[in-house]
């Protein structure tokens, strides 16, 4: 398959395979224009998926919504996973449309909305461009910013660990189970860290300070649909206490510290909870001395 590249679109021809998918996802749905709604989608979301595979970008469509049947159903939904980005939502027109139609429910927990042009057979679909925001139901195709800029734009959007992809068993890079990194046999840190909540831990290297800790986040349910968040750093493996002066710091989405803690004198570990909602966005810096390392996050 050889996608034809223009200056600012990008063609994919939808085989069988493409149309094969859509049909699947159609017989889940009983009411006609539902099942128009998702088979679209669906096309739009591969001609997108094939387009950010051939700039060598990881997506999951395992982990996007717009890939379960439940969700086709509770919402129209068209997104796609890319690994450690966010959400790109992969909205379908017609080749007649002059504007493109975007649900509210996908207004947020996204990091761009790609419009997406079918042909009238249905064997063509063409990438007309991107924009970074949506707030109204209906985007002017004369809005769309140039699928050039697309690449350069996902590129430059940080790394970000998704956490409700946890509750289904979806860990980035990086983030290994409790054993792995730490010494789980203390009954202290099995009581901390329950059964109920989703844990897990990276190793955090402190480059030029010669030191590495473990940083751990645990989440568990609340009341729908707010979460408890715990962020702990340890030892890893083999050590006993914290460097001194370390400090662990909770930054809001303008990357205001809003909250922290720091070592003393022979710290096991230091420890920060919170409570979040699904889109809500922080980031998690340990720094000590000259050096500091940031991970981003997204309920």
């Amino acid at each position: 398959m050889n996608p034809t590249i223009k200056s600012s679109t990008f063609k994919v021809p939808l085989p069988q395979e493409a149309h094969s998918r859509a049909e699947l996802f159609r017989r889940h749905q009983s009411n006609p224009q539902k099942a128009k709604q998702v088979y679209l989608n669906t096309l739009a979301v591969y001609a997108v998926n094939f387009y950010l595979q051939r700039f060598k970008f990881e997506t999951d469509l395992s982990g996007s919504e717009s890939w379960n049947p439940v969700m086709q159903t509770l919402m129209d939904v068209a997104d796609l996973s890319v690994k450690e980005r966010g959400f790109l939502e992969c909205r379908p027109v017609l080749s007649d449309s002059s504007v493109c139609y975007v649900p509210p429910e996908v207004w947020s927990e996204r990091i761009g909305y790609v419009v997406v042009q079918l042909n009238e057979s249905l064997s063509e679909a063409t990438l007309l461009g991107f924009v970074e925001k949506v707030t109204k139901k209906e985007l002017s195709l004369s809005q769309l910013r140039s699928l050039e800029d697309l690449p350069r734009y996902l590129n430059q959007i940080e790394p970000v660990v998704n956490l409700s992809q946890w509750f289904k068993n979806v860990f980035e890079t990086g983030w290994q189970s409790l054993e792995v990194l730490l010494d789980i046999s203390s009954p202290e840190l099995a009581f901390r860290f329950r059964q109920k909540s989703v844990q897990r831990a990276k190793l955090i290297e402190l480059e030029r300070q010669g030191e590495s800790v473990a940083m751990i986040v645990a989440l568990t349910p609340k009341s729908e649909p707010e979460m408890h968040i715990v962020v702990e750093v340890q030892p890893q493996k083999g050590q006993t206490y914290l460097p001194l002066n370390m400090a662990l710091m909770v930054l809001d989405e303008e990357g205001e510290a809003v909250m922290e803690a720091q070592t003393r004198d022979q710290n096991k570990n230091i420890q920060l909870q919170f409570n979040g909602e699904p889109g809500d966005r922080f980031s998690i810096k340990v720094i000590l001395g000259d050096v500091s390392v940031k991970e981003d996050f997204v309920i």
